[in-house]
């Protein structure tokens, strides 16, 4: 294994030419197997040995692209499984936008969040107030329930609506850190639940503890989007935006900052740095994250209560960022792929197939150690481990790495310029 390991090394014909079999052959199980849940799960592996190719960046991103947006889709529509597949793919791919978010707030600016899921609930409650007839009980003016079609510009608002709340976060917490920081966000993450539970008086806005139901579906054009294979798309479409602006976030002025800021606030203000505006920019971006796939939520589920966004959300997501490694974008989109396919679809499995064998008389379970009641006890003790073992998170961060005689080569070059086009500004004046 080593030895191919090592051919396989600096030969990108034949890391392409391994690629494109393992998905053509994960890609015919899941297609001839029809609900196959192993095969579905090593199709999506795929993209784990995609990153780890020596491929360029382009062509890993072009590659991933068919595999998302054709190959999984169509390999996986022949089966009764179609749906339940494309459903798992798309809470993913939320889970991986909002852990993405607190990426920017826990993993590059070092600001401990355990109130994340606020932010959620926040563009979830915009758009569901708005998509049925609950804004007709304090809005004097308007037509509620308002049409599908108006789900795309929420998307914009919520993003809006989450970064404001953002900044009001940020705004009392800024002299905190550390415990004392993660408590303030924690006291956030359980006002903002409580405060939707109980605002139906005196004005009824959120309906309380009974939900908004009926949110309506998003549209365009008279086509309405209901099944998660359409939703898997659209998920999909804003995945890729949060990815590619947190890639350019990472690498510019802002996140040199934030990363300056986590490893010594005194130290990155002594440079000139601004933690005012610094944190709050953490704060926002972050924010906005959650509060778009909020909208996508409330649309998708047709259905918004405070139950769904509880302090366990919260640490689920937390938990997402440092398992998969903190500051890392692939590690966290892994680590978040991981703990969501583990709590929906792998642990399942094995809950309800230990359950068959137990109803029929295979094996039997003492009523405490029901697999049903195992089931959290399990993911608990997978993610012991993988602390453990990788505590560094599943692909931790790295700094880019320049070449200092190329550095000093261009520094030489600039100096070099600036001296020659000097006169000449000189003679020019």
């Amino acid at each position: 294994m080593h030895k191919l390991t090592n051919k396989l090394k600096g030969n990108k014909l034949a890391q392409i030419i391994l690629l494109v079999l393992y998905v053509l052959v994960t890609s015919l199980s899941l297609y001839l197997a029809q609900a196959s849940v192993t095969a579905f799960l090593l199709l999506l592996f795929s993209l784990l040995l995609l990153y780890y190719t020596e491929l360029p960046d382009r062509l890993k991103w072009v590659i991933a692209g068919v595999v998302l947006i054709g190959v999984i889709p169509f390999v996986s529509s022949t089966g009764p499984g179609y749906q339940s597949y494309m459903e798992v793919a798309t809470v993913v791919g939320i889970y991986v936008a909002m852990a993405l978010g607190l990426n920017i707030v826990v993993g590059l600016a070092g600001l401990l969040d355990l109130g994340f899921v606020a932010f959620f609930a926040i563009g979830a409650y915009t758009y569901g107030i708005f998509a049925t007839g609950q804004a007709a009980n304090f809005m004097p003016f308007g037509d509620f329930p308002l049409s599908g079609e108006s789900f795309w510009i929420f998307i914009l608002i919520g993003c809006f609506v989450a970064a404001l709340f953002g900044v009001l976060l940020g705004i009392p917490v800024l002299r905190v850190k550390g415990d004392y920081l993660a408590i303030v966000t924690l006291g956030f993450g359980e006002i903002i639940r409580i405060v939707f539970n109980n605002l139906d008086k005196p004005v009824n806005i959120t309906n309380g503890a009974m939900g908004l139901a009926s949110v309506k579906p998003p549209e365009i054009f008279g086509y309405q989007f209901v099944y998660p294979n359409q939703f898997y798309f659209i998920v999909l479409a804003i995945l890729l935006f949060v990815i590619l602006a947190v890639r350019r976030f990472e690498y510019s002025k802002i996140g040199r900052s934030w990363k300056a800021v986590r490893e010594n606030e005194i130290a990155a203000q002594s440079m000139g740095i601004h933690l005012v505006r610094t944190k709050l920019l953490a704060f926002a971006i972050g924010a906005s994250f959650s509060g778009m796939m909020g909208v996508v939520f409330a649309a998708k589920q047709t259905f918004v209560d405070p139950t769904s966004f509880t302090l366990l959300e919260s640490i689920t997501i937390l938990v997402m960022v440092i398992l998969g490694g903190m500051g890392s974008v692939p590690g966290v989109i892994l680590g978040a792929a991981v703990i969501t396919i583990l709590n929906l679809q792998v642990l399942t499995e094995v809950t309800n197939y230990l359950n068959q064998l137990s109803l029929n008389g295979v094996i039997s379970f003492p009523e405490a150690l029901a697999p049903a009641k195992m089931q959290r006890f399990i993911f608990g003790a997978i993610l012991i481990v993988f602390a453990i073992y990788r505590p560094q998170g599943l692909i931790p961060a790295k700094n880019p790495v320049f070449d200092e005689e190329s550095l000093k080569e261009g520094s030489k070059k600039h100096r070099k310029e600036q001296i020659t086009v000097e006169p000449d500004k000189g003679f020019q004046a």
